[in-house]
């Protein structure tokens, strides 16, 4: 009998010798090589539909001005793609969103804005119905399109139903719409400033009203993450005691809970869904030659960093996004002697 327990322990043993090692160790950041741009650059956003389709866009500081910047990831290499309308012009690319089998991309071109559209047939533009003074955000959803900005009138929330720009009057006391996003074209949420503060707007397909959202007191809102499921996430910072702290607001479908993760003073502003269910946010490094990022699973927060890079004195990852089983960021390295050029980074896959 205890030969046949020293048996079975033994197999349990050479099982588990077979099957934990990949388990075990927690999948490592990894340095993926970027084409250089002109330096210095701004990294503005990355999206990826899955494993094989990512997009990064910003802009170069070249001698003669800004000039836009595209990336785009096919699973295997980053690719510059200069085939876009104004690719060599001044200008600088913003949000990339996914709308059915297209890709969308805000474009400011020699001060004007338009969505670039890339389908099967190739790029196409969008222009907008005026010319604003500056451009704050942008979301798209199949059916419907927003921008936000101002021009010379104050405040405006331009809405595109698929074939016509139409102007979006906000609740009175709305000073400043700072960012917007969407789950479907009856389903937009918005972050405004309002002589009271800062509060968060919802379009419902009919008009914009005060989604109110019971957000910490003298807090500012950074980003909205909604989901399929109906889960909206909030991410911010609140000033308090003469310093700035991160906060997350989470609605479940019945109430919203409130956490404030150990984020030091990093912005929430890129924060995404990864593909373990936890939320992920690069944060300020405390180290030059490394990356780090915070991985915050309900009232948990853990850390991470990237590969080391010899010679960085500063390394700033500014979006993530997620590409299949796999997290994806896009940002700058600046070693030692030369200006902040890009770099990429990737978790898993």
């Amino acid at each position: 009998m205890n030969g046949l327990r020293a048996l079975f322990i033994c197999f349990v043993i050479a099982c588990a010798a077979v099957v934990s090692p990949a388990a075990a160790v927690p999948p490592r950041w990894s340095a993926l090589p970027v084409p250089a741009a002109a330096p210095p650059v701004t990294v503005s956003d990355l999206a990826a539909r899955g494993p094989g389709e990512a997009w990064a866009t910003g802009y170069e500081h070249a001698a003669d001005g800004l000039r836009p910047m595209l990336y785009r990831w096919d699973g295997t290499a980053w690719r510059r793609d200069a085939s876009f309308p104004g690719a060599g012009e001044p200008g600088r690319l913003g949000k990339v969103q996914f709308v059915g089998e297209e890709v969308w991309i805000f474009q400011s071109r020699a001060g004007a804005g338009q969505i670039l559209r890339r389908s099967a047939g190739g790029w196409s533009a969008v222009p907008l119905p005026q010319t604003l003074r500056s451009h704050q955000d942008f979301a798209a959803v199949p059916g419907a399109a927003w921008v936000v900005g101002e021009d010379d009138t104050g405040l405006k929330v331009l809405h595109h139903d698929g074939s016509r720009w139409t102007t979006q009057p906000v609740p009175d006391g709305v000073l400043y719409v700072m960012g917007i996003t969407a789950r479907t074209a009856t389903d937009a949420w918005a972050w405004a400033d309002t002589r009271t503060g800062t509060t968060v707007l919802r379009w419902d397909g009919t008009a914009w009203r005060d989604a109110r959202v019971p957000l910490p007191p003298n807090g500012n809102v950074h980003t909205i993450l909604l989901e399929p499921s109906g889960r909206v996430t909030v991410g911010g910072s609140r000033y308090a005691d003469g310093v700035s702290r991160p906060y997350l607001m989470t609605w479940n479908g019945h109430a919203w809970r409130t956490t404030y993760p150990p984020l030091g003073d990093t912005s929430t502003g890129a924060m995404v869904r990864g593909p373990d269910g936890a939320l992920w946010l690069p944060v300020r490094s405390d180290r030059a030659f490394q990356s780090e990022y915070a991985r915050m699973n309900g009232s948990r927060t853990t850390f991470s960093y990237g590969p080391r890079r010899m010679n960085a004195i500063d390394v700033q990852p500014r979006a993530l996004a997620r590409a299949g089983s796999a997290l994806l960021s896009f940002g700058t390295a600046e070693i030692y002697g030369s200006k902040p050029n890009l770099m990429s980074e990737r978790l898993g896959g």
